[in-house]
């Protein structure tokens, strides 16, 4: 198809117009006659304590003038006021909660009827695939162990950890990721042993998955290799990028190790985890963002692409996420993570063309005219990006907090500037992400690329005011851009943003959202497929269920609708698979 449907422009009253002629004064009997001082001020001083007193009676008035005048508007969704009640508790939609439940009981009793076992769910063919020729471990089983947990579907969640008792093994003679085994089954088998309270079988299985996976640590850096067999306990590089590995990869992995060393008392886990991050920290930039890729043998940047997106995401995510994980407790990753939103700001935020949305470009290396390395900024966002609106905000009530706790929705006097400012870019991110769903299906698609004046689409018809998804040409295969995955990234972050501020427009986007994935992706047989095309209708589907749907994407909209005291914010922190894990005070601390 060509360029997205046309977005509708936000209604502006055009300004007023004056003619430059100066306004005649009325002519009359008195005109020219000459004024009394006296009389004037006489005049002037009963509207003056008039006014005083009003302002007196009704101190709201100054209070959004001056909320105006630094910056929380109302363009700023569910920004800070001074003025509102605080929120102490946010009660459950159940309506909109038990469809989430039937949602993940039509896509896990069809996996669990078909695939039981098996990595990865292919609802049209009613069948199970494995990452690996040697077999797999269970992605799908460990990956939703505590959505069903948090649910409480108590028969499903018995049936699966006998599963895991007695058919999970790690025994599997060929290569895993590193990354994906560590926030997908260790992340998984950890947050399953929280939520039941100490279920030594999760911590057993964690503990011996752990131990084959350390040696990818053994470099001559500490940076991990990006492959593990776990047979062999032995770590390979990739065979794409032989010699890197991306920053994402090695920096979201301190979540899950640092955990499992406080429950075991073991401290090598948290140490290896420790060094990865001082290597990234000595590494740094002087712009503050970071490369995708890292050498494994020098420690060092090598030139790539720059992006909160694939390869980028989740490193500055737990960042921050590291500083929360041990209770406020380790200053460097609070300035770790201040640092890199800083960056952020100063050379990835941009403005739409058209309703001046904002949103994150990339910045691609290339060579200059004379050899020298020139950064060229791309106006592309990944549907990934979107978990960047809640961290902020998050981040915000964190890191940017003047007090604690801050207030359920945070007030100005809060924040610190910078807090302030993380705050209004996260809502912002919020709606820009949003915005994508703009769509025939109502799903945002996997890339898009927003509008600059350079880029010559002003000459066709219809052309976007915003975003497009590139290469969507009409009568040809959509591009791999077009589709939606049934990613999580925009409803974590409306979780966030609606448990921060209470505000009901989260949960209505949320639910938006939720029921064109129930018109679109829902397979009649079991399971949810991803779509090919989001500005089709009808959606054509294509036979794939990724396990963080069951995993992220439910337990996300669950928990949106569920009541704020489950999974509390100040208690728990996420993974970047969305397996919470307890905050605790570090007995030792290696940073």
């Amino acid at each position: 198809m060509s360029d997205p449907r046309p977005r509708k422009k936000a209604r502006k009253d055009p300004p007023k117009k004056t003619n430059g002629t100066p306004t005649k004064q009325k002519e009359g009997a008195n005109a020219g006659a000459p004024t009394s001082p006296f009389s004037t001020t006489f005049v002037w001083i009963p509207i003056l304590i008039s006014v005083a007193i009003y302002f007196y009676l009704n101190p709201i008035v100054i209070t959004n003038f001056l909320e105006e005048w630094i910056g929380f508007s109302e363009h700023y969704d569910a920004a800070p006021v001074a003025h509102q009640p605080v929120i102490t508790y946010l009660s459950a939609d159940i309506e909109k909660r038990e469809a989430i439940v039937a949602a993940f009981k039509h896509s896990w009793h069809a996996y669990e009827s078909n695939a039981m076992g098996d990595d990865e769910y292919h609802p049209l063919d009613r069948r199970g695939s494995n990452l690996t020729k040697a077999g797999g471990m269970g992605y799908m089983v460990v990956d939703v162990l505590d959505t069903m947990q948090i649910m409480g579907l108590q028969d499903e969640y018995a049936r699966a950890r006998k599963w895991v008792a007695e058919k999970l093994t790690f025994e599997r003679d060929d290569n895993f990721s590193t990354f994906e085994t560590t926030i997908r089954v260790l992340g998984g088998l950890l947050s399953a042993y929280y939520l039941s309270g100490g279920d030594k079988l999760y911590l057993e299985k964690a503990t011996e998955l752990a131990d084959r996976m350390m040696p990818v640590f053994d470099t001559a850096t500490g940076i991990p290799l990006p492959v593990i067999n776990l047979a062999q306990q032995k770590g390979y590089h990739t065979e794409d990028f032989p010699g890197l590995s991306s920053v994402a990869e090695i920096g979201t992995l301190q979540l899950e190790f640092r955990y499992l060393s406080y429950l075991t008392g073991n401290d090598e886990y948290w140490k290896a985890v420790v060094k990865v991050m001082q290597v990234i920290k000595k590494a740094r930039l002087p712009h503050g963002l970071a490369s995708i890729f890292m050498g494994i043998d020098d420690g060092e940047y090598h030139t790539s692409v720059i992006r909160l997106g694939s390869r980028g995401d989740s490193f500055y995510e737990y960042l921050l996420k590291q500083y929360l994980q041990t209770n406020n407790s380790e200053d460097i990753y609070r300035d770790m993570y201040e640092d890199a939103m800083d960056a952020i700001h100063n050379h990835l935020i941009q403005h739409s063309m058209g309703n001046k949305m904002i949103y994150t470009s990339e910045l691609v290396p290339e060579n200059g005219p004379d050899g020298e390395l020139m950064w060229r900024l791309t106006p592309k966002q990944d549907h990934l990006v979107c978990f960047i609106g809640g961290s902020l905000m998050l981040g915000a009530t964190r890191t940017g907090a003047l007090t604690h706790p801050v207030s359920v929705p945070p007030r100005p006097e809060e924040l610190s500037e910078n807090g302030k400012r993380d705050w209004q870019t996260g809502v912002e991110l919020v709606k820009t992400c949003m915005h994508t769903h703009d769509t025939a299906t109502g799903l945002s698609p996997e890339t898009i690329y927003f509008r600059v004046p350079s880029d010559g689409m002003d000459g066709y018809p219809n052309a976007p005011p915003d975003w497009y998804i590139k290469g969507a040409a009409i009568g040809e295969f959509p591009p791999y851009d077009a589709r939606y995955m049934l990613r999580p990234e925009t409803v974590e972050s409306l979780f966030l943003a609606y448990r921060l501020t209470g505000d009901q427009r989260y949960r209505d986007q949320g639910w938006q959202i939720f029921q064109s994935i129930e018109k679109h992706c829902r397979v009649e047989s079991g399971g949810y497929a991803t779509i090919i095309n989001v500005d089709e209708n009808p959606a054509r589907q294509e036979d794939k269920m990724e396990t963080f749907f069951l995993s992220e994407t439910l337990k996300y909209l669950y928990l949106l609708f569920d009541s704020s005291d489950v999974i509390p914010l100040d208690r728990h922190v996420f993974n970047t698979e969305a397996h919470p894990f307890p905050i605790f005070d570090p007995s030792n601390n290696f940073s």
